[in-house]
This record gives C-alpha cells, structure tokens and sequence, in this order.
C-alpha cells in the first residue's frame, strides 16, 4: 500500500525537517529570537592600579521601569577592546564578579555582554576600568554640586532612578573640573542614593551617560547608599585600598560634606547653602571660585 502524500503534509514535513537540521547545527537556538527575554546588564566602574587584577561588577535583569528581578545561570563577557578577555556566570541575583588586570593607564571603556544564551536576547553594559597611580592627587566631586536644581522640588522618583537626564549642569562646572584635570587631578564622581531601595548599578549608569552628554571630564563613578555615614565608610575603604591622595571633596549636600569633614579632609561646599554650612566647610558662590578655595 503505497501513501500518497498531500501538498500540505509535505510543506509540514518541509518545515520539520528544516527545524531538526537548524537545532542540529545550533543546538539551544531553535527557537526564535522572538521567545527571548529582553534584559538589561548594567555595570559599575571598577578602580586599580596598573599591573593590579581588580573586579568588575555586572548585574543581567529584566526589563522594568520600577522594579527588576535579576536572571541568574546566564553566561556573560567582558570585552576590552573588541577581545573577550574574562567570562562568568549570573548568580541567583543576576549579579556576576570579572576579574581582569591591566598595566595600560588611563580611563578604560569596557564593555560586558551576555554570552551564547537560549533565554536571553542579545545584550550589553558598559563602563570604565579606571586605572590610576596611587600617587596622584584625587577629588571627589558629588554629583549633586555638577547639577543646576530644579525651580520646584521634583516628585519622589520612582524605586530605583536616580536621576532626571534632562537636568542641565552648573555654569562652567564641566570647565572648571578639565582645569583641574589638567593639574593633574584624578576625579571621582560620588552619587549618593536617594534611598536605600535605590538601584546602585542604574545610578551608576544613568550618571556616566549625563557626564558623557555634558562633556565633563572622564572619572571614576562611586556610589554611595545614601546619608553621610555610608560615604564615610566608603572613604574608609578608598583609604584602607591605597588612595590616600584623597584629600578634598566638592559638594552640595550636607550629608556629603559632613562626611569629608569627619574625616578630616578639607570639603568644599557650591554653591552657597540656604542655611548656615557646616563648620570648617568651605564656600564657593559658584564653580568659578571652587579651585581659589582648594
């Protein structure tokens, strides 16, 4: 008995066909692109020394405007250059720790993507590898002190932002620092957290790109959980690694300066307060007088 076979059973038989070679030659990708999750992988800076193997921190999660839940077991990386020079993998918490050294200076752009992935669309985070020498002098600089504040009090950012990209800069706050720079200053740019729910690797991101757009020069983004005692800590820590040449830092908030000032660093406060400053604080009116109070 011979079965004769329809046009359409043959066109079925086709396409299965087809889909069995296809999962053969890329096994984990049979399925449309379409089946994959959008994500998103944001990364923090990372600070060392030339020579010094240090760690660069990623974070893969879904795509949300409030909250994100991290997707673990996806491998992933990182790229200096267009060479793969570290992978891992995402913990439970879609957090993932690269280890890389370089003996190159400067402020490196680095670039973090997932890997060969079934469940993931293709993706990838970037950020600085800041490689300095240890005896350059630093400042800090709080990003609040870079931004003109808005003429009402913003409504309470969502779970997670950081900051309104539309925000413009201080007059000649992005000049004033390239002189800096040029005095052979390295900078560090602090982002205290608006909450403790905030999201630390968007911040990050979110302030590298407004620093980017706005032409300041290129740092180093710490960021802090919020109020003064968590910057004190972190300040503890850049000493306890080594960057003893922190001396000064430039802020707006009193959380920020109050920090250095417990420290017994010199801080400098732009542009006036309302109120009274903290004792010992310096005032600049504004950023054209910030390096006569350094």
């Amino acid at each position: 008995m011979v079965t004769r076979l329809t046009t359409r059973d043959a066109r079925a038989a086709g396409l299965i066909s087809f889909f069995f070679l296809i999962s053969l030659s890329h096994p984990g990708e049979a399925f449309p692109a379409s089946d994959k999750a959008a994500a998103m992988l944001l990364v923090k800076d990372a600070l060392t020394v030339p020579g010094q193997s240090t760690t660069i921190e990623a974070r893969l999660a879904t795509v949300g405007p409030w909250t994100t839940r991290g997707i673990g077991g996806e491998p992933i990386e990182l790229l200096v250059g267009d060479k793969v020079v570290a992978t891992g993998m995402t913990g439970g918490d879609g957090r993932v720790f690269l280890s890389y050294r370089s003996n190159a200076q400067g402020v490196l752009p680095i670039r973090v993507r997932v890997g060969k992935s079934s469940r993931v669309l293709p993706v990838e985070g970037r950020a600085n590898l800041v490689v300095w020498e240890q005896r350059n002098p630093l400042v800090a600089v709080e990003l609040a002190a870079l931004m003109e504040q808005p003429p009402a009090p913003p409504p309470a950012p969502l779970i997670g932002a950081a900051l309104d990209p539309e925000r413009k800069p201080m007059p000649n706050a992005a000049e004033e620092l390239a002189k800096l720079t040029r005095f052979s200053y390295r900078v560090i740019y602090v982002v205290l957290l608006s909450s403790s729910g905030a999201d630390g690797f968007r911040a990050a991101n979110q302030t590298r790109e407004w620093l980017n757009a706005h032409q300041f020069p290129p740092g180093y983004v710490l960021v802090s959980p919020p109020g003064g005692g968590a910057l004190e800590e972190k300040l503890d820590d850049l000493r306890a690694g080594g960057w003893k040449t922190l001396k000064i830092g430039i802020g707006r908030s009193t959380a920020f300066v109050e920090a250095f000032l417990n420290r017994r660093l010199q801080a400098v406060m732009v542009p006036e307060p309302f109120g009274e400053p903290p004792p010992k604080a310096r005032v600049a009116k504004d950023w054209k007088e910030v390096r006569k109070k350094m």
